[in-house]
């Protein structure tokens, strides 16, 4: 891929598109200063708010605004940055840029304030990507979680990790290099303990790296069943309002509802569906061909079903249209009507029964359903992560453990040590510290315009 040069000078709007008080556009690189002079006649000392006109190239006033410097390598790219603040008018932005334009800088691209910084040592790769993560936040939890990342939490987990490998990898080549000096240290306790205690991190690490990615991406969950079942009722009491209409007639939810509710930090995307069953007319078979769809791609689907009716049939017959792999929660609905009570069965804790009409079972059925997708209420300690992190972690687990059998069936010490090269390797991809350029224009492509 075409990757931009890094020693232009770039402009883009860093504020919101649209109109508003105020519009921040950011300049950095070489020729910040020298653009900063001729726009306002002067640079002001680092850090010091100036209010000045900023004008075109016949000297005209553009708008009057506040000028602010920052010089390299103390700005948040690690370049000389000069940053305008002035009216939040679409015309006075887009005029702004232009005369940018005219004196040298080109536009940025998506991310490349913050492509900078990586590549100037101001951040990693993971609090680059903690920034457009917290700026994507869908609940209180993940803005938490990022702020984490970006203060440096994420990294010092994965540096933690890649220490204690390093550590093992010392002592393995240190035994190979120096055999004299130790006792067969393939058959020792300690090499034995030094493997566990690498296992149990990379546990803890996975297991907060999901915790994160939940809370980044969240939840895809698709409500599922029969015409009739109450799938509305029990969306509407998810979300705690009236987000889908609610009528006696069967076939009543004939498109795809979607709401996104907050379930104690994490983002739920729920799916409301059409009823499945046979024989539809037209317009109800297209929203059955929709939710069948939404199914294929769920994380997690509920099917609910009607206490009134032998619902243990109908539940047999929708898990067996159920995409192989996809896991379900029961909701058996309208225990109003049966007297059933409320909550989990312990026998059977995939199934819930639940009042929408009344509320009872719902709180339950939030309980049930974070620990199905294995969701943990945040807590200090926790940071946001991507599915690239967890990719990666899973594929230096795999050089770990492939190390391991090689010792094991072959007594090979050298292979060991070779895997626990491309453990750090592959971790360092995380970081950023080993990274292609393909995967850095990937990931920084997906920032917008002024980060």
């Amino acid at each position: 891929m075409n990757v931009p040069a890094d020693d232009d000078t770039i402009c883009a709007r860093a504020s919101a598109a649209g109109r508003g008080g105020i519009t921040m556009i950011r300049v950095s690189g070489p020729a910040a200063t020298d653009i900063a002079r001729a726009m306002t006649g002067e640079v002001p000392a680092p850090r010091q708010a100036l209010l000045r006109n900023f004008r075109d190239a016949d000297g005209e006033p553009i708008d009057t605004g506040i000028l602010l410097f920052f010089p390299a390598p103390h700005s948040f790219t690690g370049e000389d940055v000069v940053e305008l603040q002035a009216h939040g008018g679409r015309m006075v932005c887009e005029m702004l840029l232009e005369r940018l334009q005219q004196l040298g800088a080109r536009p940025a691209e998506p991310g490349e304030f913050s492509r900078r910084a990586f590549l100037n040592d101001k951040l990693d790769l993971g609090q680059a990507e903690a920034i457009a993560d917290l700026i994507d936040s869908e609940s209180r939890a993940a803005a938490r979680a990022a702020q984490r990342s970006l203060s440096g939490r994420f990294s010092e987990l994965v540096m933690a990790l890649n220490e204690q490998v390093t550590q093992l990898r010392v002592y393995v080549e240190a035994a190979l290099d120096f055999p004299e000096e130790e006792v067969d240290f393939l058959d020792e306790s300690e090499l034995g303990q030094r493997l566990g205690v690498v296992g149990d991190a990379f546990d803890s690490l996975d297991a907060s790296l999901r915790q994160g990615v939940l809370l980044r991406d969240g939840v895809h969950v698709v409500l599922a069943g029969r015409p009739n079942a109450g799938k509305s009722s029990v969306l509407n009491a998810l979300a705690g309002y009236e987000a889908a209409i609610v009528t006696e007639v069967p076939g009543t939810t004939r498109d795809l509802v979607r709401e996104q509710l907050d379930l104690d930090g994490l983002p739920l995307h729920i799916i409301d569906t059409a009823g499945l069953r046979e024989q539809p007319d037209r317009v109800e078979a297209e929203g059955i061909r929709r939710a069948r769809s939404q199914l294929a791609t769920a994380d997690h689907a509920l099917l609910v079903v009607d206490a009134t009716t032998p619902w243990r049939d109908t539940l047999a017959e929708l898990v067996a249209e159920l995409p192989d792999g996809l896991h379900y929660t029961v909701v058996v609905n309208k225990i109003d009507l049966t007297g059933d009570r409320p909550g989990s069965d312990a026998e059977l804790a995939n199934q819930v029964f639940v009042s929408a009409r009344t509320r009872d079972g719902i709180d339950e059925l939030s309980e049930q359903l974070k620990k199905r997708v294995g969701f943990d209420t945040p807590g200090e300690g926790t940071v946001i992560a991507r599915q690239r992190h967890l990719d990666a972690l899973r594929r230096a687990r795999e050089h770990f453990e492939t190390g391991c059998r090689q010792l094991k069936d072959h007594r090979a010490g050298e292979l060991l040590a070779a895997d626990l090269l491309e453990v750090q390797n592959t971790l360092a991809e995380i970081t950023g510290e080993f990274t292609s350029d393909d995967l850095l224009g990937e990931i920084f492509s997906s920032f917008c315009i002024g980060k």
